[in-house]
């Protein structure tokens, strides 16, 4: 399976909630190097080419992740702990975007070095809204190191 350049990786098992988060950053033009995946096994599959991703290698790391925390197979917790783990991933910025608002998912994320905690908005334009900011804060104005 080709990859070609990531700028977004898109971590949502939520078809819906996937799908907001594409067309507010399609809005505003943010959406041309997004890749969407479906839980967090595949997630770490893509970053560290195992799985159907065996043999492949990204050209970039993303700029930034948008992981979800409630998800199948591997949770966004656990796939939070093994990119902050690894030597050549830790630095990529991950935003959490979730609906738990339970404290201890906030610690967790924190002490694992999450880079941004986000409780999705209920109503459709609070959704989009945020979304559009926070693509346009991690691919225009904050500095990566590579």
């Amino acid at each position: 399976m080709k990859i070609d350049a990531i700028e977004i990786l898109l971590v949502e098992d939520n078809d819906d909630d996937a799908e907001l988060t594409i067309r507010a950053l399609k809005k505003v033009n943010m959406a041309n190097k997004l890749v969407h995946v479906k839980d967090g096994a595949e997630a770490l599959d893509l970053l560290f080419g195992k799985g159907a991703y065996e043999g492949e290698s990204l050209p970039n790391l993303p700029k930034v992740i948008l992981l979800d925390i409630k998800m199948p197979k591997v949770s966004g917790i656990e796939v939070l702990r093994q990119i902050k783990a690894n030597e050549s991933t830790k630095r990529i910025p991950i935003v959490i975007m979730t609906s738990s608002k339970e404290q201890q998912d906030l610690i967790n994320s924190y002490d694992l070095g999450v880079n941004s905690y986000v409780v999705k908005p209920v109503e459709f334009l609070g959704f989009a809204k945020a979304v559009s900011e926070l693509g346009l804060y991690w691919l225009l104005i904050n500095e990566t190191p590579y």
